[in-house]
């Protein structure tokens, strides 16, 4: 082999390693094209589960959703949350998330608050499978936002019924 095709050949393999990185980068970057993730999700409320209303344990269990954005701030309004079997909740009123924050959406009644980072789903029954399930994160535009598919053996090593994903 003479030395004009040696360093033909590595000016070719480093195109096709430079091509196959390119190529594996949008596909990072689509996963991450959305500001708003999944940040975690309480699954499994401490305690026996009881969606009673009065007394029960459903704010107990809360989905994290957090903004990993470091300049916009992403308004929640129109934004849908559901599982796999099409449980779900759409975020009707405006709540602001600044660079950095967070809400955690709970079960059950009470009062939202922007200064809590808090969203009651009005809803006293649990959305949350214990054993497993499939969290979506839809935008207003319908296009979807994130997903997380867990099984608590597989997914929750110290067996507190939380998840955390995206740090």
């Amino acid at each position: 082999m003479n030395a004009r095709h040696a360093i033909a050949t590595a000016a070719a393999a480093a195109s096709v390693i430079a091509l196959g990185l390119t190529a594996a980068a949008p596909a990072q970057a689509a996963e991450y094209s959305s500001a708003l993730k999944i940040k975690g999700v309480q699954y499994d409320a401490p305690g026996k589960d009881s969606n009673k209303c009065s007394g029960g344990n459903t704010k107990n269990e809360y989905l994290t959703i957090k903004n990993y954005s470091r300049t916009s701030t992403v308004n929640l309004k129109g934004y849908v949350v559901r599982d796999a079997t099409g449980n779900r909740f759409t975020f009707k009123a405006n709540h602001y998330l600044q660079p950095g924050d967070y809400v955690s959406l709970r079960g059950a009644r009470g009062t939202d608050s922007d200064a809590k980072n808090v969203v009651y789903r009005q809803n006293c029954n649990f959305i949350w499978n214990n054993d497993k399930d499939t969290i979506y994160l839809y935008k207003p535009t319908g296009s979807r936002a994130d997903v997380h598919s867990y099984t608590k053996k597989s997914n929750d090593r110290d067996g507190n019924g939380y998840i955390t994903y995206h740090g």
